[in-house]
């Protein structure tokens, strides 16, 4: 894309970088060390520093693998989420993740695009469920929904887990979509 032409990244001001905190200034040089780029969510949250820094010091602690949870199956949760609430910046950078998390391509597309279809086992579907029900009908959960994750072997720390993954994401995917965040180009060749 020609420079002049370039997309904005969101409908919000972009604070340029020089001007965030050092500890902010080291997270994108780690960013650009590890995947090659600044994941535009990293400069479009740093509209709000100071809130940027808390989210996403929670947004890794969730996505730490557990014996029962692993890094995978935790993006196939924020897929998931994001599907049912349309965002196009989780989506695309989620599914990245999940392509390069799983390692199968083709698995990761389906499963971001339509995981009832993907041929999953009956834990990460009752997963998906559960997280899809928290996102478009939370009022509906009940103790039987972890009764019945716990009766796939998950631990009640990890159905607290899903709990939290499926709610960060619906944060995430609110804040994406009402910033107008884009996501980076480079999201769409990773892991292909």
């Amino acid at each position: 894309m020609h420079p002049q032409f370039e997309e904005p990244m969101s409908w919000f001001p972009i604070p340029a970088e020089d001007q965030l905190p050092e500890s902010l200034q080291g997270l994108f040089k780690k960013a650009r060390e590890k995947v090659g780029f600044v994941p535009n969510v990293f400069r479009v949250y740093s509209f709000r520093p100071e809130r940027f820094s808390a989210w996403f010091a929670h947004y890794k602690q969730l996505h730490e693998p557990t014996e029962n949870l692993s890094a995978a199956e935790r993006e196939m949760i924020a897929v998931a989420v994001s599907m049912a609430n349309g965002c196009l910046y989780c989506l695309v950078a989620h599914g990245a993740a999940l392509r390069q998390t799983l390692g199968d391509p083709i698995q990761a597309d389906r499963i971001t695009l339509d995981y009832k279809r993907a041929g999953l086992d009956a834990k990460m579907e009752a997963v998906l469920d559960f997280a899809v029900l928290l996102t478009e009908s939370p009022v509906n959960a009940s103790p039987v929904d972890i009764a019945h994750l716990q009766s796939f072997g998950l631990t009640l720390e990890e159905v607290w887990d899903v709990i939290e993954i499926a709610a960060m994401y619906n944060f995430t995917n609110r804040m994406a979509s009402a910033t107008g965040m884009i996501p980076n180009r480079e999201y769409h060749a990773l892991a292909r």
